[in-house]
């Protein structure tokens, strides 16, 4: 189970923080991200960071602005945003995926993951 939380309203230039705590005992064998969807508009990947944390990857418009971490013995990752901007409005939400091998050429599709939260959402005001 993944619980997402930390979304809320900010002005543009702010900043937020989301987390996501996973109920499992074997945290530290998922590859986990974040991805997001706007109203009327596809589901799209934000960021992602491999089992270790050594690898994490992002999505052009969020690079330099986001910082995704975990930490496997409080099984948790977080989305660190900032600068936030007008069009990062929408619906977060973070996935798990067992990690593999392909994890490294497929972690920005959302069929690469197996569990999915709630959703949690930022709204980012003009």
């Amino acid at each position: 189970q993944l619980q997402a939380s930390g979304g809320g309203l900010v002005q543009a230039g702010g900043s937020l923080r989301l987390s996501c705590e996973v109920s499992t005992r074997s945290f530290n064998t998922y590859a986990m991200a974040w991805f997001r969807q706007a109203p009327g508009k596809e589901r799209e990947f934000v960021a992602a960071i491999n089992w270790s944390g050594v690898h994490r990857y992002y999505t052009d418009p969020v690079n330099g602005r986001f910082t995704i971490s975990r930490d496997n013995v409080k099984k948790s990752v977080v989305l660190q945003m900032n600068s936030l901007k007008p069009e990062d409005t929408a619906n977060y939400y973070c996935a798990a995926a067992l990690q593999s091998a392909n994890f490294y050429n497929s972690y920005g599709s959302p069929q690469k993951y197996n569990y999915w939260g709630q959703g949690t959402q930022v709204t980012v005001s003009s």
